[in-house]
């Protein structure tokens, strides 16, 4: 006695396939594992209208046939014929969500070019009709030359209709083998076939739905979209310095003034030099900081809440592949943008264990908010507040330059980890676009809340520990009448261990003892030279000036220069290397980020050192 035909059920995540998989077999199901995989195999018996029984079985969700997980290789392999163990299916009900049409018909043309007999559910039209799309799915029908049935799985619509389809499509047709070599490689090419034909059996839509097409058109064009990405970065890091700079006045004035008042009422001592030299000087020359973090931490939630944020993860897919690694890399790399640790714990979700490796390997590079500080009071010491062109200054293209080479570094080193000690290919990744939208205020304003609380209670805990640390290790011995306080003292001297090593790239005493503590958070390193200079302060006057005014003529450019690139690459974080330890289960790859990281940025402060003193900078 011949088996009954097996009926595969296939489609996008989310597209309510399982919800039909029930509605079609009842408690009529069976559920095991695929052979030789941890997979789950979901079948069920169903009786089409002539009597004919068949085995259905419900395919895990895939956005294509190109599989980047285990679940998409099992529904590939089913589909094509290739999974020991299992039969090739005699007909598929291919499942689309009727309100994410565009993205779930690029699967679709995929199954269909298979040439296996093929019936389309058009799924959820009730929830597409209350957001005010309408479609006609004879036009559809049309377009794909496949039967396509309106339904709705949870509430058994159009279930008969479709199994009449289904019974007609499979009856009289023989069994062939699935043509593989037909289905389409061109991504770009399907995505556009998609888009025509979506748009053919679209009878009615919202304008909101009109405007969101209209917008991605623009924004998601191979050429526009990744200029836009661009522009919108560069508006960014403009905005980080223009409209921060008032606040930052106000709180250097706040701080300077407590300096001021401390040092009114209380004796020259130790304890005066802890208050005004450690605590206020080396935390308040952090915290004055705040404005900008939270400036481009605005930018960062308007994009998110206005649905763009994974639009622009859309366009760096293109990059992510043409380096070795997944879509799924950008979000992880994306966080790290806020902090490498979420960045480098969200690497979870990738599939394949060589590149999550690569993609926690180059999270460092990534220019996070604790980076923020350094750069900006380096560029506001040293690089001219004037404008190179209308509306563009020219301490904002600096720092936007800043934050494009730790991508640039980051997109070689993973190119080389995918050929070298984590070698593999790229593959692309589909996601669904969420509805463009306007942000709430409120939204926004608790977010920076929150990211003010973590910045000051960071302020508040481990820099000032390490700055009251930093301030005893300076403070002690006392120098001897004649001699620097600071290159006397026990920090002074470890600093000077470390100065033979850095002074070939253009660092001088301070910068080598900045960089030491600077290893417990990157912002460190601010107190730390803030402290340094605050204790070498002659005058009352110099103790309650900035950082940045103490800095100015202090230092060579090139050596200015070169500490900005130092910071680009160097891992000045043990939480971050404690996590990657974590995460790969040993102190193997920790170490390697260590050694690629330091030794990355050690030649490129160098170059940029010799390269700047040889340009006459």
């Amino acid at each position: 006695m011949n088996p009954a035909p097996m009926i595969a059920l296939v489609g996008n995540p989310n597209a309510g396939k399982s919800a039909l998989f029930n509605a079609l077999t009842g408690a009529r199901q069976k559920v095991g594992n695929y052979p030789g995989v941890t997979v789950e195999r979901k079948a069920g018996r169903m009786a089409l209208p002539d009597g004919r029984p068949v085995e259905l079985v419900d395919l895990p969700g895939a956005y294509s046939l190109d599989p980047s997980s285990p679940d998409e290789c099992v529904t590939r392999d089913v589909v094509t014929g290739k999974l020991t163990g299992e039969r090739t299916p005699s007909g598929l009900i291919i499942v689309l969500d009727a309100g994410n049409l565009d993205n779930h018909l690029r699967f679709a043309l995929q199954l269909l070019s298979l040439g296996i007999p093929a019936v389309v559910a058009l799924n959820m039209v009730d929830m597409a009709e209350r957001d005010g799309l309408v479609l006609d799915a004879e036009a559809l029908s049309r377009e794909l030359g496949v039967p396509v049935i309106p339904t709705v799985a949870v509430r058994r619509r159009g279930l008969d209709a479709l199994k009449d389809a289904l019974a007609e499509a499979v009856g009289g047709a023989e069994h062939r083998a699935p043509d593989i070599a037909a289905i389409p490689t061109d991504e770009d090419a399907v995505q556009r076939r998609a888009r025509a034909i979506s748009k053919a059996a679209t009878v009615s839509e919202t304008s909101a739905r009109r405007i969101t097409h209209v917008i991605d058109s623009v924004v998601l064009h191979p050429v526009a979209g990744p200029i836009i990405l661009a522009l919108l970065m560069f508006l960014m890091f403009q905005a980080v310095f223009s409209w921060s700079e008032a606040p930052i006045g106000w709180i250097e004035d706040g701080f300077a003034a407590l300096q001021g008042v401390v040092t009114d009422v209380l004796p020259d001592g130790f304890f005066r030099s802890f208050l005004v030299d450690g605590l206020i000087a080396g935390v308040g020359s952090v915290v004055v900081f705040l404005p900008q973090i939270l400036v481009l931490f605005f930018f960062i939630l308007l994009l998110e809440a206005s649905g763009y944020m994974v639009r622009a993860a859309f366009l760096m897919d293109r990059l992510m592949a043409s380096v070795g690694l997944s879509g799924r890399a950008f979000i992880p790399l994306l966080s790290s943008f806020a902090c490498a640790i979420p960045g480098i714990m969200a690497t979870r979700t990738i599939d394949d264990p060589k590149q999550r490796l690569t993609t926690i390997l180059i999270a460092p590079l990534m220019t996070c908010s604790a980076r923020l500080p350094v750069y900006s009071v380096i560029i506001a010491a040293f690089i001219p507040a004037q404008k190179v062109a209308p509306g563009v200054g020219l301490q904002g293209l600096v720092l936007f330059a800043l934050y494009i080479a730790g991508i640039l570094g980051a997109v070689l080193a993973a190119l080389a980890f995918r050929k070298t000690i984590a070698r593999g290919t790229g593959s692309g990744f589909l996601i669904e676009m969420p509805k463009y939208q306007m942000p709430r205020l409120s939204d926004i304003v608790i977010g920076l809340g929150q990211r003010a609380r973590v910045f000051l209670r960071r302020a508040g805990t481990i820099i000032m520990g390490v700055t009251v640390l930093l301030w005893a290790l300076l403070a002690f011995p006392q120098a001897p009448e004649g001699k620097s306080q600071v290159e006397y003292s026990i920090a002074g001297r470890m600093a000077s261990g470390l100065e033979v090593l850095v002074k070939p790239i253009g660092f001088n005493h301070e910068m080598a003892l900045s960089i030491i503590p600077a290893m417990a958070a990157r912002e460190v390193a601010v107190a730390a030279l803030a402290t340094v200079y605050s204790i070498e302060a002659d005058d009352e006057a110099e103790t309650e000036s900035s950082l940045v005014e103490r800095l100015q003529g202090r230092w060579p450019l090139p050596t200015a220069l070169a500490f900005l690139m130092w910071f680009v690459f160097a891992p000045q974080c043990l939480s971050t290397i404690a996590v990657i330890r974590r995460e790969t289960n040993g102190w193997k790859w920790p170490t390697f980020a260590l050694a690629y990281l330091f030794g990355l940025a050690y030649v490129a402060a160098g170059a940029t050192y010799w390269g700047a003193t040889a340009l006459g900078l």
